[in-house]
């Protein structure tokens, strides 16, 4: 029911080596206050498990939505850039979300969907 990305992240060095081991990827789509940059945060947007008449649904579908923040717009792309490596050996990219800058802080954000069939 939940997705394995966390565990996809940590194991590839390219994320690593950016967000830093354990990578700064957190779920509920919200990052801890003064987290150092960059760093992502991902949470589920919608999905339903695949129903059969006969049989319990051995399989969850699910869409995720990633966010990359940095302070800078190279560095945010590069985030996305290895993420978008390692989780598409396990998950399909359905959608690049767009960009933009964080009014606030600054920070230059990229954001992308994946839709993730995880086996029960």
């Amino acid at each position: 029911m939940f997705p394995p990305i966390f565990s996809v992240a940590a194991a590839d060095p390219a994320v690593t080596a950016l967000l830093g081991s354990p990578p700064r990827l957190y779920p509920f789509g919200e990052a801890p206050q003064g987290v150092a940059s960059p760093y992502a945060v991902w949470q589920v947007v919608g999905g339903s498990p695949e129903n059969y008449l006969g049989q319990r649904p051995d399989i969850d579908g699910m869409t995720l939505q990633i966010d990359v923040y940095a302070a800078a717009a190279s560095a945010a792309r590069a985030v996305a850039v290895a993420l978008r490596d390692a989780i598409e050996p396990h998950a399909y990219i359905t959608r690049w979300s767009g960009e933009n800058r964080d009014p606030d802080t600054g920070s230059y954000r990229t954001s992308f969907d994946v839709d993730w069939l995880v086996p029960r």
